[in-house]
């Protein structure tokens, strides 16, 4: 739980249980996650557009949780936590079933060299323990710079039948992470997938 009402970053009792999503948030709304918060900068101007909805944003590495908390809390958004853990435990192991609405990943390392692939967020179990935390009607946006990567991911994607394909909607596609600023500004295009729980 987070330790004050003001601090956005959760601190779980627990790493082995499902969180109690209930007591991170004052009201329950449709629960919004994405896997790999960066320095939050699409959290925090997703998070600003949607007020009615809950976020939990989920890294890894402490600086930039630290640097996705201070645009939080300037930004005076309190719909949103963060939790800094991998992601792929945090999704398998943390998350009650059901509990989501949707999933972003954007951008997550695409370990481009054959030899580590197997270190890849986006696999096929990622789609079985995905289709887990989603709720029916539960949607999974993904955005890579990576030609492979993408081609992994709607592969993988594509043999679950869980799954069926969906479109990103035109104002959330128009939201950029901070990686994506970064391409965008050296010509590099953004590839754009989204699938829909069955």
């Amino acid at each position: 739980m987070a330790e004050n009402e003001k601090s956005v970053l959760v601190y779980p009792r627990s790493y082995v249980e499902p969180l109690p999503l209930a007591q991170l948030f004052s009201s329950q709304e449709p629960l919004e996650i994405e896997l790999g918060a960066g320095d939050g900068s699409f959290l925090a101007a997703w998070t600003a557009k949607k007020p009615l909805h809950n976020f939990l944003g989920v890294e890894r590495l402490l600086g930039r949780i630290r640097k996705a908390e201070r645009k939080i809390q300037r930004g005076g958004l309190t719909n949103v936590r963060l939790l800094r853990i991998e992601a792929g435990y945090f999704l398998e192991y943390l998350l009650p079933p059901g509990s989501v609405a949707t999933l972003h990943v954007y951008f997550p390392d695409p370990w481009p060299k054959r030899k580590h692939w197997r270190h890849r967020l986006i696999n096929e179990h990622f789609t079985g323990i995905a289709a887990n935390a989603l709720q029916p009607g539960g949607a999974v946006y993904l955005r890579t710079d990576d030609q492979n990567y993408f081609a992994q991911m709607t592969e993988v994607f594509g043999k679950n039948s869980d799954f069926e394909v969906t479109t990103t909607p035109p104002e959330l596609r128009a939201v950029l992470t901070d990686f994506e600023r970064d391409f965008q500004a050296r010509g590099v295009s953004t590839l754009i997938t989204a699938y829909r729980k069955r």
